[in-house]
């Protein structure tokens, strides 16, 4: 059974830059997250909107 995912290196890449993407989009919209619970629910949030943009160019 083959995976659909990056391997744990490539979770980890997309963790980090899923992370740094949404503080990015929460500033853009003006939303500040404070302490851990909103760094983790920026971080979360930007790492589904980069696996989303990666899967939309997988397939394309």
């Amino acid at each position: 059974m083959q995976g659909r995912g990056f391997g744990f290196l490539g979770n980890m890449a997309v963790g980090v830059v899923g992370a740094v993407l949404g503080g990015f989009l929460f500033r853009m919209v003006g939303v500040h997250g404070g302490g851990m619970m909103g760094s983790l629910i920026t971080a979360v949030v930007g790492a589904i909107v980069l696996l989303f943009l990666v899967s939309l160019v997988k397939r394309g």
